[in-house]
């Protein structure tokens, strides 16, 4: 680390200077493309997707039916195993109650908690990964890391595509004397399919992350604009720095491991098509995305927005937000058309055209592009 990545913020101690995505901005080549010449594909391990998108496992956006939804627009649904639709049979009477609660404002964090006090029920993740299966889509669920030995098993059995193990700071090397420590890299060498883990938020966690077997490692730690991580807990990661150093990292462990590549996944304030043209070319391979998509008119939650950490018994965090009232399908707002010029919808396509402008043609190359610091913000 440079003189000028760091600043004194008093005597003898430094802070690292970090940079969110705002605050860089993509700059065009000499070259550009038409934009029915470019990819967006992303693959990881053996699965192929159109857009590079992975769900935020919030049950305000995902329900088996949006997860299905959002695989046949070309990303990948993911769902809570943790949330709503495992602890109900039927959880529509929940959104209903959440939704009366809320009017218009965002929901009680007392009504949340107490909605999440209902156990999970490991035949009901069976019952929608199967349901979801049903629908011919790659199928993938998140479990928290302290349930992960619990539930994991009963998704794998089910026959779960890709496992997302997920929480807001995952460590591989994390300290307890309340027991046994899930062991990440031996528990993900005894799987057969393959396993996406964070959030990471520096260079050092990702690497670690990366060194446990898994194939991709998610970036960030999901605070959007109605976060609240920051004034609970005094944890912020500027992202675009953040993504950087996952990417070499991702770099370093290829060289190490002779040429296994582990895909990083951007998980923060993402919310419009520019943000997420900004962090692919911080070096991300794909974006997880959550609260952009309650807009559309298929989401379980009707508008409102909540992260799975704002029900969190002792102390919720995370955003929740009033209703917004829908502005199109889901389709819509990951493939367009665009009807506003806000960057909320058709959040692909725009990427596409970004990359267009700029004169590449797939993802990787457009990892490439320069990048000044300046920008204005979303």
């Amino acid at each position: 680390m440079s003189a000028r990545d760091t600043a004194e913020i008093g005597l003898n101690r430094f802070a690292r200077r970090g940079y969110d995505l705002d605050e860089v901005s993509i700059v065009p080549s000499r070259r550009t493309r038409d934009v029915d010449d470019v990819s967006t594909a992303w693959q990881i391990d053996a699965f192929r997707f159109d857009i590079p998108l992975i769900t935020s496992p919030s049950d305000a956006v995902v329900s088996p039916a949006t997860a299905v939804s959002v695989g046949n627009a070309g990303g990948l649904g993911v769902l809570n195993a943790e949330g709503l639709w495992t602890r109900y049979e039927d959880p529509e009477p929940v959104y209903r109650k959440l939704r009366d609660a809320a009017g218009a404002d965002a929901p009680p964090v007392s009504l949340l908690q107490q909605v999440y006090c209902e156990p999970v029920k490991p035949e009901l993740i069976t019952a929608r990964i199967k349901e979801m299966q049903a629908a011919g889509v790659t199928t993938a669920v998140r479990v928290s890391p302290q349930h992960t030995e619990q539930l994991a098993p009963t998704a794998l059995s089910a026959g779960v595509d890709l496992l997302v193990i997920q929480g807001t700071i995952v460590s591989a090397e994390h300290v307890t004397t309340q027991g046994d420590a899930l062991n990440l890299k031996q528990f993900i060498a005894d799987l057969d399919v393959p396993v996406i883990v964070g959030g990471a938020a520096n260079y050092t966690t990702a690497l670690h992350l990366m060194r446990t077997g898994a194939a991709g490692v998610i970036v960030g730690v999901g605070a959007d604009s109605f976060s609240t991580g920051d004034a609970v807990m005094g944890i912020r990661v500027p992202l675009a720095s953040a993504i950087a150093d996952a990417a070499a990292a991702r770099r370093d462990y290829l060289d190490e491991t002779g040429g296994r590549y582990v895909h990083v996944i951007a998980n923060g304030r993402i919310e419009t098509s520019g943000a997420i043209a900004r962090a692919l070319a911080c070096g991300a391979d794909a974006v997880q995305l959550g609260e952009p998509l309650r807009i559309a008119s298929e989401v379980p939650g009707g508008g409102i927005w909540w992260d799975s950490v704002a029900a969190h018994p002792r102390l919720p965090r995370g955003g929740t937000s009033a209703p917004v009232p829908p502005v199109g399908s889901l389709e819509q707002v990951l493939l367009g058309p665009a009807e506003t010029a806000d960057g909320r919808t058709n959040l692909f396509g725009a990427l596409a055209r970004t990359m267009a402008k700029t004169g590449y043609r797939d993802l990787k190359e457009f990892q490439r592009v320069d990048l000044v610091i300046g920008g204005r913000g979303d």
